[in-house]
């Protein structure tokens, strides 16, 4: 009877299908995001609605996770925080993540996206996960990672226009060659002028027979004169 008890009074254990569901949209959520974020300049609108997609999943997952499945029914300002802070943590880790994946291809940008990501997940983790130790932002730990991350957008900066002056002088070499394979196009009409001019040359051969027959015909007038 009292082990019967015990099982009746254990807690229900958390649906296994929503705890995998809570679990994948956190990280679905955080993909769109890290890949809107970071190639939002190649296609603004589609990207910025792929980054309202991804902070709504985000953003359902949150409140899945921590109201759903747990039964917690918090106040409206604790809802607002911890809705706010999740929003502000997946931006941070979406750019973060996404500058470190597209570097390569976006230096400049990922040069700025992952320190200020560093910072922003830091701080919203902190405000989301440890409330009480908000203090610790501007303690010994906030003040490692803001170094962390000055440290890096200087490093990653100088990486960045390193890469940017490398392909930019390849391109000058690109410029210079076409401006070269060019040139001899644009001097096209002037070969077609001279093609144009040499045909009157051609036709001056013809008269210099003339001045041939006005001699032959001068010895015809002395003769006359004769």
């Amino acid at each position: 009877m009292e082990r019967r008890r015990g099982r009746r009074r254990a807690p229900k254990r958390t649906p296994l299908l929503g705890s995998y569901i809570g679990y994948a949209a956190t990280f679905v959520g955080a993909g769109l995001i890290s890949g809107a974020i970071v190639h939002h300049p190649l296609d603004p609108s589609r990207y910025t609605l792929i980054a309202v997609v991804g902070a709504a999943v985000f953003l359902f997952a949150t409140v899945l996770n921590e109201f759903v499945l747990t039964k917690r029914r918090p106040g409206v300002t604790r809802v607002l925080g911890i809705v706010t802070a999740s929003l502000a943590l997946s931006f941070g880790i979406g750019m973060l993540s996404g500058g470190l994946q597209h570097f390569e291809d976006f230096p400049e940008r990922a040069a700025m996206l992952i320190p200020f990501g560093l910072a922003l997940s830091f701080v919203a983790y902190v405000l989301r996960h440890e409330p009480a130790r908000w203090r610790s932002i501007a303690g010994p730990a906030g003040a490692l990672v803001l170094i962390t991350a000055a440290l890096a957008f200087v490093g990653l900066r100088g990486i960045a226009d390193g890469m940017a002056a490398e392909s930019g002088g390849g391109h000058s070499h690109g410029e210079e060659t076409a401006e070269e394979t060019e040139a001899p196009d644009e001097a096209d009409p002037g070969h077609h002028q001279g093609t144009n001019t040499g045909t009157p040359a051609a036709g001056k051969p013809e008269r210099t027979a003339t001045p041939a027959e006005t001699v032959d015909t001068g010895h015809t007038d002395d003769g006359h004169s004769h």
